[in-house]
């Protein structure tokens, strides 16, 4: 059976890969191929202005308020781009090519919400890599002009800003400038001169490009932008080899080291040392840089190699099982609070999740200066996840595992390894009902983030979402460590949705935080928790009056089988009861969960904001459509059930349940109903379509289709191909392309680089249906990615995602009364 299935499966893919050769979609050069623009109103939201993101200074005395770019022209969008070991780069630059960047910088006195403005700043700024010095005095960030990235600083009492140097730092490794302790210089990676001229792409190649395996297994995940041949290892090692040097505020530029292949680096809390990460070769056709080889080793102030921690080999053998991870140290890293002490994590299993074990990871420190051996301070059952480090009395460690959902924190003494562990939190990560929150982490003297305590040195606060069965409500707490006691500080109320950001000072009376409603945007207040009393820093407006009134409810249904499930029901403003059911777009993406229980729970608040872009299906909204965004759509495996052997039947049973729903309560036409989707959303609206009749049309961006293209797992999915053929075939709208007799409008990134969903996915699917007959439009965005960027790639999705909708949703036939 399983034999027959991978020959079929073999079969299909072949002819799949003949039909894109041969019935290719044609491109005709008529206004058909030319952008094009939806309706006025969808545009001004398109265009709204962005609400600064918010930044809090280390002695919590300042806001640095940073204004995101808008969307940029195709023209930007498709300047030229190297695309090398899974990194994608500006060669004008010596940046990654698609980050986005600010373009205004402002401050906000905490004490008395007063604004000041920064003069000095660049006349067109495109601002990135933002930090604060450890002292909270001065900010750094880079700023990108046509040929280069350069540094600035922002002296913040004086509100003045000014270039250090000009454009020769290099971001190719994406490890951006770092403070040094004394906040009086930077740590830069520098472009090399001859490092911006290319090899002779017409050179003669010296002979066939060979891969080879012997015998070991290395399984990898489908990545895209991987080196291909020689000349992608030159520009590889020409373009990420730069000198790691000190930069003085004065511009004054000391060279550290030789110059190498620098992946990371980091200062030592108290600037004596610095860890550095570098790659070597050889390098790899199978997996992106950062499974490279690299060596982990630790320098003086001046450049010189003090000890190696590390000399890892290449990574293409790390099992695909979840929670497998490479052999030897990772994770290294500085306590944060501690003048030089490094970190690290190491495996016990051999990195194999699959191997039974009962110890997985041990976590050793080495103090400086690095000439004595490490030592172990908690070895762990789960794999390691991360340390929030206090003192040296305190500091939180967590480890997690994925089949069980698992998560388990515990309280060590890093000045005391010796002490045995202390277990504070032992509980599935599913159940957001029980999360206890995350630590409060604040800047200490040295920068560093560590966990902010109460005068005992052993409560911590924690901060969470405050899930319930009415909504998530957040919440700051004050946990006792010793005592294992939790105490209240304050929960949101409704109508409003309120989130604590930081306590201003440990005994924990007043505290920062971001409030919001349905109408009201979110901004930044100080709450007296003695008093109960607001004060309001922030006045953001708000971005898309074009929505105000819009009636929003979180709503909560059955599924046949009994899972409860959840979902955000919108109507356009003004909309009653007695104007009839509506046309409605549904926009969902499927998740997977080992607890049908938690499956069930909620996870949303009907008192946010939400905040409408392209992205968002509360656009449509606008043109007379009801909506309901993110019905939960849970794949459940119960036990040692794996969730996708029943995938197909719970995903529809899902949909059934949420039409249902909407229809019973007389908002939407049973008829006139589109599912819609983003990745792994897209390929749920496909196998809905072609496993169900609950549809009028599809919306599917930037899918995956065809399981047998990532035959090595995908998603959640750790299985591969060969172990689950019927799981892959099965789950594969492609191969059940024949089923679906609904429109479904197809979008896709040319240069998409996700892993798994390659433009080829939407291309052969497309393909599929055209070839049985199917109504399917395919949209290729040029030099677009997994998500987009351009404003007239954008414009053009809503205009055809509005033109499908009217002709195949709004108006098609309505629900005859009864149905």
């Amino acid at each position: 059976m399983l034999r027959d299935h991978v020959r079929l499966v073999a079969i299909v893919f072949a002819i799949a890969a003949a039909a894109s050769i041969a019935s290719a979609p044609a491109a005709h050069a008529t206004t058909e191929n030319l952008y094009r623009e939806p309706s006025q109103v969808l545009v001004d939201i398109v265009d709204a202005p962005r609400t600064p993101r918010v930044s809090i200074s280390p002695d919590r005395e300042w806001m640095l308020l940073t204004t995101r770019q808008n969307y940029p022209s195709i023209e930007e969008v498709a300047r030229p781009e190297l695309g090398l070991a899974g990194l994608r780069l500006s060669p004008d630059t010596h940046a990654p090519s698609r980050r986005w960047l600010y373009v205004d910088l402002g401050l906000v006195r905490i004490s008395d919400a007063s604004e000041r403005e920064i003069e000095g700043l660049p006349a067109r700024p495109l601002a990135g890599d933002v930090t604060w010095s450890p002292g909270g005095d001065r900010i750094a960030f880079t700023n990108t002009v046509d040929d280069g990235v350069e540094l600035w600083i922002v002296e913040v009492g004086e509100g003045t800003a000014r270039r250090v140097l000009g454009p020769t730092v290099s971001l190719t490794a994406q490890a951006p400038p770092k403070w040094t302790a004394d906040g009086d210089a930077l740590l830069v990676c520098l472009v090399l001169p001859e490092s911006g001229r290319d090899p002779d792409p017409s050179t003669a190649t010296t002979g066939p490009i060979i891969q080879e395996s012997l015998g070991r297994e290395a399984p990898a995940r489908t990545y895209q932008y991987l080196l291909e041949n020689e000349r992608d290892e030159e520009l590889f090692e020409r373009y990420l080899t730069t000198q790691l040097a000190r930069v003085a505020l004065d511009g004054t530029v000391t060279p550290l080291g030789d110059p190498a292949i620098v992946w990371d680096f980091d200062p030592s809390p108290d600037g004596e040392f610095t860890l550095v990460t570098t790659l070597n070769r050889p390098f790899s056709y199978l997996v992106p840089a950062y499974r490279f080889p690299r060596s982990i080793q630790v320098w003086d102030a001046a450049g010189n190699v003090v000890r190696e921690i590390a000399d890892l080999p290449l990574q293409e053998e790390i099992p695909i099982a979840r929670n497998s991870v490479a052999e030897g140290p990772r994770e290294v890293a500085w306590r944060a609070d501690a003048p030089a002490t490094l970190a690290w994590v190491e495996a016990l299993d051999g990195g194999d999740a699959r191997i039974d074990a009962e110890e997985r990871d041990r976590v050793y420190l080495l103090d400086g200066p690095f000439d004595g051996e490490p030592v172990a301070l908690i070895t762990l059952a789960l794999r390691y996840s991360s340390i929030d480090w206090g003192h040296d009395g305190l500091a939180l460690v967590s480890s997690w595992w994925w089949s069980t959902r698992s998560i388990r924190v515990w309280k060590v003494a890093p000045g005391r390894p010796s002490d045995d562990p202390e277990l504070l939190f032992d509980r599935s990560y599913e159940d957001r009902y029980g999360d206890p929150g995350d630590p409060v982490l604040i800047r200490n003297g040295y920068g560093r983030r560590v966990l902010l305590t109460g005068d005992d040195a052993h409560t911590v606060f924690l901060i969470g979402d405050g899930a319930s069965p009415e909504g998530n409500r957040p919440f700051l707490d004050a946990f006792d460590t010793r005592h294992k006691q939790t105490s209240r500080l304050f929960r949101s109320t409704a109508p409003y949705y309120e989130t604590p950001v930081t306590p201003l000072s440990k005994m924990g009376r007043y505290v920062i935080t971001r409030r919001e409603s349905v109408d009201e945007v979110p901004n930044y207040f100080v709450r007296d928790l003695a008093e109960g009393s607001l004060r309001q820093i922030t006045t953001f407006p708000h971005p898309t009056p074009q929505l105000l009134g819009v009636q929003k409810e979180l709503i909560r249904y059955q599924r046949a089988d009994g899972v409860q499930l959840t979902g955000t029901l919108y109507t356009p403003a003004g909309h009653g009861p007695d104007d009839g059911p509506l046309p409605m777009v549904m926009w969902a993406y499927p998740r997977e969960y080992k607890s049908a229980d938690a499956a069930g729970q909620v996870d949303d608040s009907p008192y946010r904001f939400d905040r409408v872009g392209w992205w968002s299906p509360l656009l449509w909204l606008t043109q007379g459509f009801g909506v309901l965004d993110g019905p939960t759509m849970p794949i459940v495996g119960e036990g040692d059930a794996r969730p996708n052997d029943t995938h197909i039947d719970q995903l529809v049973a899902s949909a059934q349940a949420a039409v249902d729903e909407v229809v019973r309560r007389g908002v939407a036409d049973r008829n006139r109903i589109a599912i819609g989707g983003h990745s792994y959303g897209a390929f749920m609206a496909a196998n809905l379509l072609a496993h169900s009749d609950l549809f009028a049309a599809g919306l599917a961006r930037t899918g995956a289709y065809n399981r047998t293209l990532t035959p090595f797992g995908f998603q959640s999915e750790d299985r591969t191909l060969w172990e689950a053929p019927d799981v892959y075939f099965g789950m594969s709208p492609f191969m059940h392309a024949d089923r679906i007799d609904e429109p479904i409008l197809l979008v896709h990134g040319e240069a998409d680089d996700n892993p798994g969903t390659f433009p080829m996915q939407s291309e052969r699917f497309y393909n599929a249906l055209k070839g049985h007959g199917a109504t399917v439009r395919l949209v290729m965005l040029p030099h677009e990615s997994h998500s987009y960027r351009a404003r007239e790639s954008i414009l053009h999705l809503l205009w055809e995602t509005g033109r499908w909708l009217d002709t195949y949703v709004k108006n098609g036939k309505p629900a005859v009364h009864g149905e």
